[in-house]
This record gives structure tokens, C-alpha cells and sequence, in this order.
């Protein structure tokens, strides 16, 4: 086994807000160690397409890909916040390098088949999408890749794929060449028992834990596909899963950073 990997998903709440998105970043370029940065996408796409005269079609909280609305998601995704971010980091001496799926055929993706929604060019990923092998040279060359949330079919289409699966995916390929832990960063401090109270954090989570927190309400809603991907993860191989605060990041690597999801 290799060294240390982290791989952190940043959230579409934080990308939103300017500030917020500066301080983590910092955070982020002070992080020791080979680490891969994954983004979602945030409102900005949603504004874009208004701008565009692109309608933007949502359902349960998944945006429907029509092939105008893929234009201005690869634009806005792939494009002006994946080089954003990117530059940022270079201000704080982070040699970032920015991809889609596509770069390097590092992520492919299957197109997600059509059952009572058909969600058009939105892809899935198979257990053998991630190019870990690929992602390796980028890390070992001292890069820093920092993934938007496209992937492509290898014969020329691309897609809008899940960001929080995509660094799921990586982290699990990767598991296989590195220590590999997943770093979930949203806006709360972490897996909360009282979403009213931002102090109520979960230290830990075992596998056995989430089901009888799932059974009490605890855990609802968005928060239960965010977990079980996180356990499906540490099923194959990453060696812990954390969800927590974005502008807390600088606490991980000390030991004080949200909810740990542990197997056992």
C-alpha cells in the first residue's frame, strides 16, 4: 500500500459564496500530503442557463440533462468554476490541475438508462470508470487534480455526472494504490442528532450505528444517499469516510474535523 490519499468533495453551497469558497480553498492548499480536490457545480449553472434562454429542469433535487442544458453545464462546470477554483489555487501555491472526466480518459461513464425519468446526458459510473492508473502519474508529477463533475463515454460524449459519486468512485480505485480517506465538505459541522443545533455533531458513525439512526429520524432525507455512499466506499477499501464543516478542513489532519464513518 502506498501513502496517505485524500480526497475531498466540496459542495454547490459553498462554490456559491465567494468568501466561503476563498477560505476553503486555503484550507484546502495547506493540507499536507498527495490529495485530489472533486467539485460540484453549484447555482451558477442554473443562472447561466437563464441567462442563455436554457430552461433548467429539476426533479428531487437532480437536474434533468437535455443536450443545451449539457452545453451549459460542461461550460460552467468543467469550465468557469473547475478554472476558478484551479487558479485560486494556484495563488496559494497549489499546483492544481484542472479535469473533467474526459482529460486523460481518467473517468468514464455509462448514460444513465431511461426507467419513469428519462434525466438525458447524466451518467453513470461502473466499478471499472475510474483510470486510477492515469490519476496515479498526475499525483506522482506533484499535480494536484481537481475533478468537475463531467465524465465521458470514450466515443465522444460527454455527461453530467453526480459529484459526490465521482469522488466516491475515486476514492474506492484508488484504494487500491493509496490510503485512501474521503473528505465530504458541506456547510454543517458534520452528521448532526439535532439539524437544529450545529453543535450536536455525531463524533463517529459505524455501519450498524446508521440503520438504527435512520430508524430514530436522526439521519433523513439527502443525508441517507450521502452515507451509504460513504459506507459503500469503506466496504471496498477506503479507509474512512468524513463529513464536515468546509471552513473547519484545517482541523482533519488534527483530528477534530466532524463525522467519522468508521466500519466497525
Amino acid at each position: 500500500m502506498g501513502s496517505v490519499l485524500n480526497i475531498i468533495k466540496i459542495g454547490g453551497n459553498v462554490i456559491d459564496d465567494e468568501q466561503q469558497l476563498q477560505v476553503f480553498l486555503e484550507k484546502f492548499a495547506a493540507l499536507q500530503g498527495k490529495k485530489i480536490l472533486v467539485h460540484g457545480g453549484g447555482k451558477i449553472a442554473t443562472r447561466v442557463a437563464a441567462a442563455l434562454g436554457v430552461e433548467a429542469k429539476m426533479l428531487d433535487g437532480r437536474r434533468i440533462t437535455d443536450e443545451p442544458m449539457l452545453d451549459v453545464v460542461t461550460m460552467v462546470y468543467a469550465g468557469l468554476t473547475n478554472k476558478k477554483i484551479v487558479a485560486a489555487l494556484q495563488r496559494y501555491d497549489c499546483d492544481a490541475l484542472g479535469l473533467s472526466g474526459a482529460d486523460g480518459n481518467v473517468i468514464k461513464a455509462v448514460k444513465r438508462p431511461v426507467r419513469e425519468v428519462d434525466y438525458g446526458f447524466v451518467g453513470d459510473i461502473l466499478a471499472d470508470s475510474v483510470n486510477s492508473l492515469n490519476i496515479k502519474k498526475f499525483l506522482d508529477a506533484g499535480f494536484v487534480p481537481v475533478f468537475s463533475a463531467i465524465t465521458h463515454n470514450v466515443i465522444g460524449q460527454l455527461f453530467n455526472t453526480n459529484a459526490d459519486t465521482i469522488a466516491s468512485a475515486l476514492a474506492i480505485s484508488l484504494a487500491k494504490l493509496y490510503e485512501t480517506r474521503l473528505i465530504y465538505c458541506f456547510e454543517k459541522n458534520g452528521v448532526l442528532r439535532d439539524v437544529n443545533d450545529d453543535n450536536s455533531v455525531i463524533k463517529s458513525i459505524k455501519a450498524a450505528d446508521f440503520e438504527t439512526l435512520k430508524e430514530e429520524g436522526v439521519i433523513y432525507e439527502g443525508m441517507i444517499p450521502k452515507l451509504e455512499n460513504a459506507f459503500t466506499a469503506i466496504a471496498k477499501g477506503v479507509k474512512n469516510v468524513y463529513i464536515g464543516n468546509a471552513l473547519n478542513l484545517h482541523l482533519y489532519q488534527q483530528g477534530g474535523f466532524g463525522t467519522c464513518l468508521l466500519d466497525k
